[in-house]
């Protein structure tokens, strides 16, 4: 007789940024620009990495399809994060917030093994410089991008068939401004022991794997740096490391939060911060720290603005 009288949950409600009401209006404002911001420095970058041949090379492929997949992760979640703040009923449906789920653990999942296929070719690059053409061809990156994407798409919607096979029968609030897996979790009516081990795996080997892959390379190349003979070699070695270090360091300090620690330790609020930080600053500080520190990019940027500005005054 309980579970017939048992609501079955078809809607969910987010509750992110609730306990601001009075800040709606300027969090919307603030949270556009950024979100404007963020989509023109990216596709920027791609499109200056497209069209400028001496950026064809193997470190830039992967800065460009990483700044697509940041791309298309923020557009999963920013719209609608922003169309809340307008709204008076801040539901998404149990397919849309399942969709968006898959979707968004997917290119987050794409964006850690990413980073470390760019640690990898910083390894290759600088330990292996004879083999370098070889190692890292075309083919080559085009199927670490493939096995990127295909394994973080697989690993997500393994995620979000466990999370959604669930039943949710009683309260639909979801403590979040989108849907993750701890917060719905938290709202399920049942266990699924096996499945919460798995979700617990992926998150092992997606942050933890792949920040250990990243941080072997980087011993490797100190290592190897370490042993040219000149301070300015070693100087041009470490320069083409620190753009990929630093958002290495912010994403995976972010994700290392938000999926491998204690899930009951944070309020509310502290879960937005952090992820407002993983899903917001993250996107946007990847083509700044790119362009600001890489002097291929700036020259690259320079010469398409040259041309832009010719093109106008003809």
């Amino acid at each position: 007789m309980g579970r017939e009288n048992q609501t079955v949950v078809t809607e969910f409600i987010l509750a992110g940024f609730s306990n601001f009401p009075d800040l709606q209006v300027p969090l919307f404002l603030v949270f556009s620009l950024i979100y404007l911001v963020t989509l023109i420095a990216n596709i920027i970058i791609i499109t200056t990495i497209r069209l400028d041949r001496s950026l064809h090379i193997p470190m830039y492929f992967f800065l460009s399809i990483l700044s697509f997949s940041e791309t298309c992760y923020t557009l999963v979640i920013i719209p609608n994060m922003l169309a809340n703040f307008l709204r008076e009923k801040k539901t998404i449906s149990f397919i849309g917030c399942a969709t968006q789920m898959c979707i968004f653990l997917g290119f987050a999942c794409t964006n850690c093994m990413l980073l470390a296929v760019m640690g990898y070719d910083r390894y290759v690059s600088i330990c292996k410089p004879l083999r370098y053409q070889i190692l890292m061809n075309q083919s080559v990156c085009t199927k670490l991008v493939a096995c990127s994407a295909t394994t973080g798409f697989l690993f997500s919607t393994t995620e979000a068939i466990i999370i959604f096979t669930l039943p949710f029968c009683g309260p639909n609030e979801v403590k979040h401004f989108l849907c993750d897996l701890a917060p719905l979790l938290e709202l399920a009516c049942g266990r699924n022991y096996i499945g919460e081990i798995v979700i617990n795996i992926i998150s092992f080997v997606v942050v933890i794997c792949s920040f250990s892959f990243i941080l072997l390379s980087y011993i490797l190349i100190a290592n190897t740096v370490l042993k040219i003979p000149t301070t300015a070699g070693k100087r041009k070695a470490f320069s083409t490391c620190a753009s990929h270090l630093i958002v290495v360091v912010v994403h995976f300090g972010c994700a290392g939060i938000i999926y491998l620690g204690p899930k009951s330790s944070y309020t509310l609020d502290e879960t937005t911060f952090i992820t407002v930080s993983y899903t917001m600053v993250t996107p946007l500080l990847n083509p700044l720290v790119y362009s600001l520190r890489n002097k291929d990019v700036q020259i690259a940027l320079k010469k398409s603005l040259g041309k832009s500005s010719c093109t106008q005054r003809m």
